[in-house]
């Protein structure tokens, strides 16, 4: 079965394998490896996942980067510290235009009050939007007038990364290829590949078939060994696929609409 810790694990592995180093996203951005893995973790909710994930990491001596939203299903202070201190590095998945409902100076104070509050168990680096794919606005919409370097933040994916260089993989969909799924995790890439399963990334890695620099973006709720919890997060990721498409499919026939 894919999306299970042991297959996680299994993924890990044959990365280490090949011979790639592991960064998290301050990392990368302060100093690049040539043959380097980007770890990134949306805690979109269930936080304990990330441990779990975060904890097998930390078994196989790599570090990458934990983003947590500031709902009560994501933001876990044990949690959170817990994962700095296996080493890894804590970010802040932002959605404040949206909770700000669209008000851009509001979703700037609710971003810099948010910050703060996570700056207090870790020294945010860096910062990853959100996708919020129910919402009608685009958090990232909030650095067309402010500038987040200028809170001390070095780096956010969508704007700091060359996805012609860096291939982006992501687990959105509950999939490897779930563009369709997608509201707002896309990125431009020259890349031609893709991979549905996580074995066909497993088999592509053994095979020395992966480009130098890659982005992982998991979403740890989503990898379970217990049966229940898995068959609960396929239905509920079926669920939401649905409705998601239903929203890009009412989108596309909008009209002068664009999508992010």
């Amino acid at each position: 079965m894919d999306f299970t810790t042991s297959t996680f694990q299994t993924l890990l592995e044959s990365l280490q394998q090949q011979g790639f180093s592991f960064q998290t996203f301050a990392e990368y951005i302060e100093q690049q490896k040539e043959k380097t893995v980007i770890l990134r973790h949306d805690v979109d909710r269930v936080p304990y996942n990330a441990l779990k994930t975060a904890q097998i990491e930390n078994e196989s001596g790599i570090k990458g980067s934990y983003y947590f939203r500031i709902i009560p299903e994501s933001f876990n202070e044990t949690v959170i510290k817990k994962i700095a201190g296996l080493g890894h590095e804590i970010g802040y998945h932002y959605e404040d235009l949206t909770i700000s409902k669209g008000n851009i100076d509001k979703a700037y104070d609710s971003f810099c009050g948010n910050l703060e509050k996570l700056q207090k168990l870790y020294s945010v680096k860096t910062i990853c939007m959100h996708g919020s794919p129910i919402s009608k606005w685009d958090s990232r919409d909030i650095w067309k007038k402010y500038d987040y370097k200028k809170l001390g933040i070095i780096g956010e994916p969508y704007f700091d990364i060359d996805f012609n260089n860096v291939f982006y993989l992501t687990d959105t969909g509950r999939c490897w290829d779930g563009e369709k799924f997608s509201i707002r995790d896309k990125v431009n890439s020259s890349f031609n590949l893709s991979f549905h399963s996580t074995q066909q990334i497993i088999n592509a890695a053994n095979q020395g078939k992966l480009p130098e620099q890659i982005m992982f973006t998991i979403h740890p709720q989503r990898w379970n060994n217990n049966m229940y919890k898995w068959v609960k997060e396929f239905v509920f990721q079926n669920m939401k696929n649905k409705i998601k498409q239903m929203l890009i499919n009412n989108e596309s026939k909008t009209p002068n609409s664009s999508q992010n």
